[in-house]
């Protein structure tokens, strides 16, 4: 069955071209030296993005291979102004960034709810005859052309927006702590790579507060280079402000584990070490008092950590304390500031991208049709009209 959860589309996009100004001499019974009175043309419409917190997913656009502008209106006689193309208001989920598809070029990204990023900016409209009279040329027999439309095939790629991200290997208990911490049911079974799509749960806090935890699929030794589901997803805890690491209780070197992970994310983007980091070692119950009191002397020493199992409902409170303690200190506040003042996005590894649209069937997009070629005009050429009244 496929999912609703997309991630990632592929579009064609293009504004609109601006009208050509009118070259048009008044010429009338009782008033044969009228002059110029061509209108100008109107402004081509723009492409916009706006963020919409209602949207969580991609899947709105998934199917939408081409989003295009009106052209501006040429302008008309008696100084009549082109009619102004439509601009086009593209709805998005907040955590959007936009590359340049040809390029992997970072073009922009939609943070928060009613956000609006002009993508494509539609074409100026020329201006008419009439705009170029002056006292040593009362009959200009010229006017401008509209300015041509923008046109760019881009990629929107969706980055969740959450305040915890879990970090495991697959079976780590990711799913499971989710689900017993919020009302959310992420799909929970013990073999490899059960969870095959990021999801979301608010989680409840004291005195009515609450925060969003956020859980991608299983990370695998090797995930940075393409191994796994892991680099796909990784995306999704970028925008985080803390990482939960999650090491069950039974592996053999706890502290092993956790570096493997943090190498992994080093890896794929190295700013992720500077976010704020919990461990919590999992599935608990199924080790008694001494045997956790002896892991205590060998799990990391820079890092809170918290022994927890999901299933039988341990430590969960104290979870819940240490992340909310993390997510309000002072310093993940001053963080998350800087972070979103200095934001910047790495270019688009194209190759990697390629052979995840071919892992999704994607076909190639049709670029232009025959109604978007421009037609060549001779604007010198142009005759000037007789009225009769």
């Amino acid at each position: 069955m496929e999912s609703n959860f997309v991630d990632y589309v592929k579009i064609y996009c293009r504004s609109g071209k601006g009208g050509r100004g009118s070259m048009h001499l008044r010429h009338v019974k009782y008033n044969p030296n009228g002059g110029p009175d061509g209108g100008d043309g109107g402004k081509g419409g723009s492409i916009i993005l706006r963020g919409y917190h209602n949207y969580w997913t991609l899947l709105h656009l998934k199917y939408m291979r081409h989003i295009k502008a009106e052209h501006g209106g040429n302008g008309g006689r008696d100084k009549c102004h082109g009619t102004d193309g439509k601009d086009v208001y593209v709805d998005v989920p907040c955590g959007t960034v936009v590359y340049n598809a040809e390029t992997g070029k970072y073009v922009c990204d939609v943070t928060y709810d009613g956000q609006e990023v002009v993508l494509l900016k539609g074409g100026r409209g020329g201006l008419g005859n009439y705009q170029f009279r002056s006292a040593t040329n009362q009959a200009p027999r010229y006017a401008q052309p509209g300015e041509p439309m923008q046109e760019m095939t881009i990629i929107m790629e969706l980055k969740l927006l959450a305040d915890v991200g879990l970090v495991g290997f697959p079976n780590a208990g990711k799913s499971t702590l989710v689900s017993a911490l919020s009302n959310a049911r992420p799909k929970i079974a013990n073999y490899p790579f059960t969870t095959m799509e990021p999801s979301l749960g608010i989680v409840g806090y004291r005195d009515g507060k609450s925060f969003v935890m956020a859980d991608i699929p299983g990370i695998i030794e090797g995930a940075s280079e393409g191994r796994g589901l892991g680099l796909r997803f990784l995306r999704h805890i970028e925008r985080n402000s803390l990482l939960l690491f999650m090491v069950p209780g039974d592996t053999d070197d706890i502290k092993r584990e956790y570096e493997i992970l943090l190498n992994e994310l080093r890896q794929f983007n190295p700013d992720l070490l500077d976010k704020h980091r919990v461990l919590a070692v999992t599935k608990c119950d199924l080790l008694d008092a001494e045997l956790i009191d002896m892991l205590r002397e060998t799990v990391p020493t820079d890092i809170p950590v918290v022994f927890i199992s999901a299933v039988a409902q341990q430590g969960l409170d104290e979870l819940k304390d240490v992340l909310w303690h993390e997510l309000n200190s002072e310093s993940n506040k001053l963080a998350a500031i800087t972070t979103a003042e200095t934001i910047v996005h790495r270019d688009k590894d194209m190759t990697q991208f390629a052979v995840e649209m071919a892992d999704e069937g994607e076909d190639d997009i049709e670029f232009l049709d025959d109604d978007d070629v421009e037609e060549v005009e001779d604007y010198e050429d142009f005759e000037y009209e007789e009225e009769d009244e």
